[in-house]
């Protein structure tokens, strides 16, 4: 893997060397920073001063080389110009050859100066990045938005590259122009549709638009913070990718599973406190059986995430059977007088919880345009299901034997959701299409084919490969230490899975702990309302089971419109990330 310092040296324009970031030296002005602050010698406020100002000289170092060959360019252009008014009016069809070869010649050294933005343009990404994490501070987010958004701003220059397009738009009319159409010189703007586009024109293009969503950091900032490009798709070939990985009936059936789940947990609620009664315990019991499958929940997502990773199609089939026995486990514990089978049934659901596999499919399957509405329809399945699983059991309120088999408000919970999870194994089996995890190595390999360099001779043949490679981009991302900085943790092992609840929490920053404690707390207090509420409502307001189960199904409605709020309007103002 090439490391990005080594990259900009061996990929600068020679006669340009002096106007690239001189990403060496900041690099060791952020070590010198931090031995600095260890030492005392400086406080944080004047290393944040010091080094914004040492950044925006840099950049203004590159801003008005780039303002300087865009001039020459625009100039270079206008003289061609004059030549091709001379021609309009006396066509010379080997005049007309040459003044096209020269407009192509400016094509590449427009290419040359995108080139020049992207490398200088990572390099800043690169240098932040560096310094948020040897200080733990997000002074990227404050530095890009606060220079960003001033009148006088020279980063747009390098992020917004505004001149660039205009170059372009000027060389694609000449260029088309110049073109010969059946003897006549229309304008592209008179027949946009037809005209024909030169190899240069779709290289540039193409360079543009890598570029543009490379350095677009304004847009995100727009939202709260920056969104580093590897954590968002970032090309039209890993958007490609996600449509085919994408199956509208597999996640139809990932959120089907969800709502089952959900009606599995709480389905039992209203007349788990009678049951334990005829099983000779407690009612307060109830909480027992209640909790064990939360507790076993915890387990499975351990192994479901890990398998996961190879497919989901059969983590999705092996809950669905482990759920189905455990919920006739469940049924059959009243005819065996067995509160240890009852227990049993109960673990079993939860070891089948198979939540984690269908967040991950969300994750991983579903494009980003949509994911944010697919996450919205899995909380909303979610709620529903913890609403119908207590309304089903204020239903059951029948009693009756077949051979050996008690059937009642206490058992048909259990024969009810194991029918259930039959018939959806047996959907799950006809209509489930797992993804292709190949398409991902064949896209890695398809971006790195498309970071060769571009040379005139793939110009004439119209085989130009696109300029900036994806894969590049992402591994020097991934990767942007070199030998002179050896105390920083390499962030290719940052990405390495954690392989202990310890390396697990160290990986954690500081807002994921506080919403995962906020989300402890709140899931806390849900099951101590909804375990108790059958013994607490019957102690206190003499409430049967439909009363019971009709307050825990109107209890879990109240998720759904503001579920519906998020998913439908503000789903709407945010892009969603990857």
């Amino acid at each position: 893997m090439v490391r990005f310092g080594k990259k900009l040296t061996a990929d600068q324009v020679p006669e340009w060397r002096g106007y690239y970031i001189n990403y060496k030296l900041m690099k060791k002005k952020v070590k010198q920073y931090g031995q600095q602050l260890q030492q005392g010698e400086k406080d944080r406020r004047r290393v944040l001063k010091d080094f914004s100002k040492m950044l925006d000289d840099q950049i203004e170092t590159i801003v008005l080389f780039l303002l300087e060959q865009q001039g020459r360019l625009a100039s270079r252009i206008e003289k061609l110009g004059k030549q091709r008014a001379i021609l309009a009016e006396q066509p010379d069809i080997s005049a007309i050859a040459e003044l096209r070869e020269a407009y192509r010649e400016v094509g590449l050294d427009l290419i040359k100066l995108l080139k020049f933005v992207d490398l200088n343009a990572t390099g800043i990404r690169k240098i932040l990045k560096k310094f948020d994490k040897r200080f733990s501070y997000r002074f990227t987010d404050y530095y890009v938005s606060s220079r960003s958004n001033h009148p006088y701003s020279q980063l747009q220059q390098v992020f917004k590259h505004v001149g660039v397009g205009a170059v372009v738009g000027a060389l694609s009319r000449n260029l088309a122009d110049l073109q010969e159409r059946q003897g006549s010189y229309l304008s592209i703007y008179d027949q946009p549709a037809s005209a024909l586009k030169d190899p240069i024109i779709d290289m540039i293009n193409s360079s543009v638009d890598k570029l543009t969503r490379s350095t677009n950091f304004l847009r995100f900032l727009g939202q709260h913070a920056l969104i580093a490009q590897e954590e968002s798709p970032s090309t039209a070939g890993e958007e490609e990718i996600e449509d085919q990985k994408y199956h509208f009936v597999s996640l139809m059936l990932n959120l089907v599973n969800t709502f089952l789940y959900m009606v599995n947990t709480y389905i039992i609620v209203p007349t788990a406190d009678d049951y334990s009664v005829s099983l000779g315990a407690a009612s307060t019991v109830c909480g027992v059986v209640i909790g064990s499958m939360a507790v076993a929940q915890v387990f499975s997502s351990v192994y479901f995430s890990a398998w996961s990773n190879k497919s989901y199609f059969k983590p999705l089939v092996f809950s669905s059977i482990v759920l189905f026995l455990g919920n006739v486990c469940y049924a059959m514990a009243y005819d065996t007088k067995s509160l240890t089978v009852l227990i049993v049934g109960r673990l079993l659901c939860g070891l089948g919880s198979a939540r984690a596999v269908n967040r991950r499919y969300i994750s991983d399957c579903v494009p980003a345009r949509i994911r944010m509405q697919a996450s919205a329809g899995f909380v909303s399945a979610s709620a529903l299901g913890m609403a119908c699983g207590p309304a089903l059991a204020g239903l059951l309120q029948w009693r009756f034997k077949i051979y050996m088999v008690t059937f009642s408000q206490s058992t048909l919970p259990g024969w009810l959701m194991a029918v259930a999870w039959l018939v959806y194994l047996v959907w799950l089996c006809i209509s489930f299409k797992e993804p292709n995890r190949a398409t991902e190595a064949d896209d890695t390999q398809h971006n790195r084919a498309s970071g060769q360099s571009v040379d005139i001779g793939q110009v004439e043949n119209g085989l130009a490969q696109p300029l900036l490679g994806d894969s590049e981009s992402k591994q020097n991302e991934d990767d942007d230490d070199d030998e002179e900085d050896d105390s920083e943790e390499s962030p290719q092992d940052s990405r390495k899975p954690a392989t202990s609840i310890g390396s697990a929490y160290r990986l954690l920053t500081p807002s994921v702990k506080v919403q995962l404690l906020i989300y402890f707390m709140l899931k806390y207090a849900m099951e101590i309302l909804l375990s108790e509420s059958s013994v607490i409502t019957n102690h206190y307001f003499n409430w049967n089971t439909s009363s019971v189960a009709i307050f825990l199904a109107i209890l879990g409605l109240t998720v759904l419109p503001i579920n519906a709020v998020v998913g439908t309007y503000i789903s709407n103002m945010f892009e969603d990330s990857s």
